[in-house]
């Protein structure tokens, strides 16, 4: 079990990494979906708050990096003209779920259902990102996802009291994120689907 104060150093990892996206979405290299985006800063913050609530201390700072850089992004991507809204139905799900998840915080005070529900908000919202890095990863950086992946990992290597406060937001993380990196990096979908055409 790695110290603490490790998780600081993952918070610099992860914001590296929204750094790098933050410059390509300014540039206009990156096309990020904005409700994505704001989904994804919703989320994980309220998940920090929920963490804050049930005491898990400094390893809520992944939590707040995670929904903190989304925000940034969401913000530098109104200056980006490749950036777009895109609403659907799965979108007012995910904020539905981010919201209720406020509200079963707010009236019940059980922190644990929040962070549960910010994860599945999370996930859900994540769902057009995923499919944009299947079908068009040059459209994607993969950086800020590895980042993102290492930072939870170093929090979940801190972590000396295993409970879902202390462990959910992080694993969600590095799970999301070493899916995302895989199919941005490699251009798994690209490949998977070429071959399906080729044996067409």
């Amino acid at each position: 079990m790695l110290d603490e104060k490790w998780v600081i150093l993952g918070a610099v990892l992860n914001f590296s990494g929204t750094a790098t996206y933050l410059i390509e979405t300014l540039k206009g290299k990156v096309k990020p979906n904005k409700m994505t985006w704001l989904l994804w800063a919703l989320a994980p913050l309220v998940a920090f708050s929920a963490e804050i609530s049930q005491g898990v201390g400094l390893q809520s700072l992944l939590t707040f990096m995670v929904g903190f850089g989304p925000l940034l992004i969401f913000i530098a991507s109104f200056i980006n003209k490749e950036a777009y809204w895109k609403i659907s139905r799965l979108d007012y799900f995910c904020g539905g779920f981010s919201v209720l998840g406020l509200l079963l915080w707010a009236t019940t005070k059980n922190g644990n259902l929040a962070i549960a529900f910010s994860i599945l908000a999370d996930g859900l919202a994540g769902v057009p990102t995923i499919i944009k890095s299947w079908r068009a990863p040059e459209t994607e950086n993969a950086t800020v996802f590895l980042l993102a992946g290492i930072s939870a990992l170093i929090t979940l290597l801190t972590i000396d009291v295993w409970n879902f406060e202390h462990y959910a937001f992080p694993a969600y993380i590095l799970l999301i994120c070493a899916l995302l990196f895989s199919l941005i990096r490699f251009r798994l979908g690209k490949k998977l689907d070429e071959g399906v055409i080729d044996r067409g």
